[in-house]
């Protein structure tokens, strides 16, 4: 099944005792490239998240932003910097002294000053906190996969409506080009019989001319390739491989052997077909820098 690299997928959850939000968006990138965001405490989960997505994400610029509130405030410590609040006293004892200023210093006035009351966290078993985010992690995972299959499903059915044109196209030439060598012959007969009047022709002259034009603009090899190169186009897009840069790189040889029609090829009709082929490979090319 065709994915797009582009998603998002978001999930909530209220678990163990912690209020867990794990977000996920993601952007059309070569290869994957993974950021994540998590509370500065719990920074070991930035490794392990990144290799958890990676298992279910092969393509794609990766944004992880995780926030984790623990509901349960036994898990918390309050300490008193005891040596910053001693500062602090002496300063403003110093302050009353000097100014004769009412000297009302109390806790609550202390506590005011930044860093005086630090709040610190009771150690957390990291693999519980791995495995409570990691639940999380799957459910916003389910809704960001599953947007990009239905990104992906459009972008399937818009490739394989374009090289079902390509094809179409294809036949047409396979149709027109013997055509082009008998209208050249004609051509070429009624253009000796301009020049020279009613003098016989030189039959095995003229033969030979269109045999050499016949092999100029012989194009059953660029066809016979383009629809293995489609074949193999909608192989991959019934693939559940991440299967992007494999198109990326068929596109191009689709490309090529169109390009060397057109080159061979001096049909008026043919050329206004190979102009409409190359705008659809455009597309195509367009479309699949998006799937994963």
């Amino acid at each position: 099944m065709v994915k797009s690299m582009t998603g998002f997928g978001r999930a909530v959850k209220e678990i163990d005792g912690y209020n867990i939000t794990v977000e996920l968006k993601s952007v059309n990138h070569r290869y994957f490239e993974f950021f994540s965001r998590c509370p500065r405490q719990y920074g070991f989960l930035d490794e392990k998240l990144k290799s958890y997505i990676n298992s279910r994400v092969s393509r794609g610029k990766v944004e992880c932003y995780v926030t984790i509130e623990a509901l349960n405030t036994e898990a918390c410590d309050v300490v008193v910097n005891h040596t910053l609040a001693s500062a602090y006293v002496k300063a403003l004892s110093e302050i009353s002294l000097t100014y004769s200023l009412e000297n009302n210093i109390s806790p609550s006035v202390i506590s005011r000053f930044q860093d005086v009351l630090i709040v610190r966290k009771s150690e957390e078993d990291e693999e519980k906190i791995w495995d409570l985010v990691k639940e999380v992690t799957d459910e916003a995972l389910d809704k960001f996969i599953e947007m990009r299959e239905v990104e992906g499903r459009k972008m399937f059915d818009d490739v394989y409506s374009r090289s079902q044109f390509i094809l179409d196209t294809v036949s047409f030439i396979e149709e027109r080009s013997p055509q082009t060598v008998k209208e050249y012959n004609d051509k070429l007969k009624e253009r000796v019989h301009e020049l020279i009047g009613d003098v016989s022709l030189d039959e095995s002259r003229i033969i030979q001319e269109v045999a050499i034009y016949a092999d100029k603009v012989a194009v059953a090899e660029e066809t016979v390739r383009l629809r293995s190169h489609i074949d193999q186009l909608r192989a991959f897009l019934e693939s559940d491989e991440a299967i992007g840069r494999k198109m990326d790189f068929l596109v191009q040889e689709i490309n090529r052997e169109t390009n060397t029609i057109g080159s061979k090829c001096s049909d008026v009709e043919i050329a206004k077909k190979v102009v409409d082929m190359k705008a659809e490979i455009e597309k195509i090319r367009e479309q699949i820098q998006n799937i994963e």
